[in-house]
């Protein structure tokens, strides 16, 4: 069966594994899932991830964080544009998730990056998710 969205996937992934109190969690493997991982990790919102040469289809091992008391990191992840419904916005319509507590992930020409990032830089794209 075909996939039609795989970061909505990556994204319920670790929304489940979040209300479990999961340590890590695995996603199909591919370079946005990819991409998106590493925004994480960079922004604090992951402690690590490493990709798996498995059979059939390669995956990824996204290790989650918790606070000290085992409070969740990321309290909500959810998806922007979807494949029926792209939203994309430029560097400077790209308004703060939360008062800055959290952050949206771009798609751009110069990779994917977090908001903070798209204004730094000056690009604009493709809306993927919101994390906060």
């Amino acid at each position: 069966m075909t996939m039609t969205d795989p970061i909505a996937d990556m994204l319920t992934r670790i929304r489940n594994a979040l209300r479990n109190k999961k340590s890590n969690t695995e996603i199909i493997a591919s370079k946005v899932n990819l991409a998106v991982a590493e925004v994480l990790k960079r922004e604090g919102y992951i402690s690590d991830y490493a990709p798996l040469d498995t059979k059939p289809r390669p995956l990824v091992r996204i290790y989650l964080k918790y606070g000290p008391d085992g409070e969740k990191v990321i309290n909500s992840i959810t998806r922007t544009s979807t494949p029926g419904c792209r939203v994309y916005s430029g560097a400077s319509e790209l308004g703060t998730v939360k008062n800055g507590l959290g952050i949206s992930i771009v798609s751009t020409p110069k990779g994917v990056l977090s908001d903070r990032e798209c204004r730094k830089h000056g690009v604009g794209g493709e809306v993927l998710c919101k994390v906060w």
